[in-house]
């Protein structure tokens, strides 16, 4: 039996309208993620990362808009919500972390105060329920001392401390998808490992979903089920977290890999990926990477390639256009 992924996105396209004409930030995104499943989005800065996360919840900066496509969160389609209604679901059934725990946090209120507030905007609690469900958050996310903690004010905690609350705002109205942007980033390696655990274990007893945008390929093998690659706006592949590290499918994957230092590899230098990204008003003809791929042909540089069954992984080359096409990873 087949259930239904909790979130879908299918062909979703993002546009930013400018004076000289229309971006396309996004074009044709598709994926999806289960109920207990950590999928991570990764790719260098610029590919579209961030802005597929701020799709999902519905925080696109203006003038950006979605312009195709759609997104359904346990079957409901959510891109076309009003305002109102988005914010109840962006509250209430989506989670979010960002990358810095300042911009999520009010300097001028206590930790528990927001909490609370949180809390009480989307569950039926009075305020001394809310409270000791604040206290437990706290702790759940590894706070010591919650019950004296949660009278500090943000300045009062740490860079890993505060992103411990942001994760605990998040998790305030017991989210079915928490979308996680960089939240490690600006995090040491023990903090980073530790928040690598609890997203790991609130994935695991909640039965969350999580989107896991990074650049960071160690965190992705550390904590994700599947990996989806992207560049350019598009994906370039998306399988199997351990699949796309070890057999990578696509020439950019192989390339991002090739440029992880290894402990057991004594090369001298890294390889590299020649020349960088495309601007989005100068994306090229076919296959977007093609510029820089060791492996063109003719092909490359003139149609687009969708996303090919390559083995157990699916990458948008044409070096894999002889294998019969399948559903969607």
């Amino acid at each position: 039996m087949t259930t239904t992924p909790l979130l879908q996105v299918k062909n979703l396209r993002v546009e930013f309208p400018t004076r000289h004409g229309t971006l396309l930030a996004l074009d044709d995104i598709s994926f999806d993620i289960s109920a207990g499943e950590i999928l991570g989005v990764v790719g260098e800065s610029g590919a579209g990362k961030s802005l597929t996360g701020a799709s999902i919840i519905g925080l696109l900066e203006p003038p950006g808009r979605i312009a195709g496509g759609e997104i359904r969160l346990d079957g409901q389609r959510i891109d076309n919500l009003p305002p109102a209604a988005l914010r109840k679901v962006r509250g209430r059934r989506i989670g979010a972390i960002f990358q810095d725990p300042l911009t999520s946090l009010n300097p001028l209120y206590t930790v528990g105060r927001q909490l609370v507030e949180t809390i009480q905007t989307h569950l039926p609690m009075g305020g001394a329920e809310a409270r000791r469900r604040a206290i437990q958050l706290l702790k759940d996310t590894g706070i010591p001392a919650a019950e004296a903690r949660i009278d500090h004010y943000p300045h009062q905690f740490s860079g890993g401390m505060r992103q411990r609350v942001v994760i605990a705002l998040a998790l305030a109205a017991e989210p079915q998808l928490i979308v996680a942007d960089e939240p490690t980033t600006a995090l040491d390696v023990s903090i980073q490992a530790q928040i690598i655990t609890l997203l790991k274990r609130l994935c695991r007893e909640k039965g969350a979903a999580v989107m896991l945008v990074t650049h960071d390929m160690g965190v992705i093998a550390e904590t994700c089920d599947r990996v989806a690659v992207m560049y350019a706006g598009r994906i370039a592949e998306i399988g199997p977290v351990q699949e796309v590290i070890h057999a990578p499918a696509h020439p950019y994957t192989a390339g991002l890999m090739g440029s992880i230092p290894s402990i057991e590899d004594d090369r001298e230098r890294l390889s590299q990926i020649d020349g960088s990204m495309p601007r989005l008003n100068a994306i090229p003809r076919g296959c977007a990477f093609n510029p820089r791929c060791p492996r063109v042909f003719d092909r490359c540089r003139v149609e687009r390639p969708e996303l090919l069954d390559a083995g157990r992984t699916r990458a948008a080359c044409w070096l894999h256009a002889e294998q019969p096409l399948r559903r969607a990873a």
